[in-house]
């Protein structure tokens, strides 16, 4: 198995982790951090996609613009994947700041509960 394809599977397990996280478990605190879980999921499965045998998407002096196109990796994803972190950053201050008033209000953090109290 090749490193790319180990990317791949450990991508989509935890993908599979932050959804049951997300769906199936009752603290709000849990859901936030399996939310990280799968969004640290979706960035390894991006970093995989530019993955293209280990070289550094910089041109270096005497490397032909063939063997570079060929063998570098591809930095688009590399990109999308710096700009998610500093979203995913932003979100989960927005998401803590969130929790800490649900639990000043209801004095719990269960959503089952803080559901049925609207």
């Amino acid at each position: 198995m090749d490193f790319q394809m180990a990317s791949f599977i450990t991508s989509g397990l935890l993908v599979i982790i932050g959804l049951y996280g997300v769906f199936f478990v009752d603290n709000v605190l849990k859901k936030i951090i399996a939310l990280e879980i799968l969004g640290s999921g979706v960035n390894l499965a991006l970093i995989a996609i530019g993955y293209n045998g280990g070289t550094i998407p910089i041109k270096l002096p005497g490397v032909s613009v063939e063997v570079f196109a060929k063998e570098s990796a591809y930095p688009l994803t590399h990109a999308l994947v710096l700009t998610n972190i500093v979203i995913e950053a932003s979100m989960l201050a927005v998401m803590l700041g969130v929790s800490i008033i649900l639990y000043k209000k209801y004095k719990t953090l269960r959503s089952s509960v803080i559901l049925k109290e609207d």
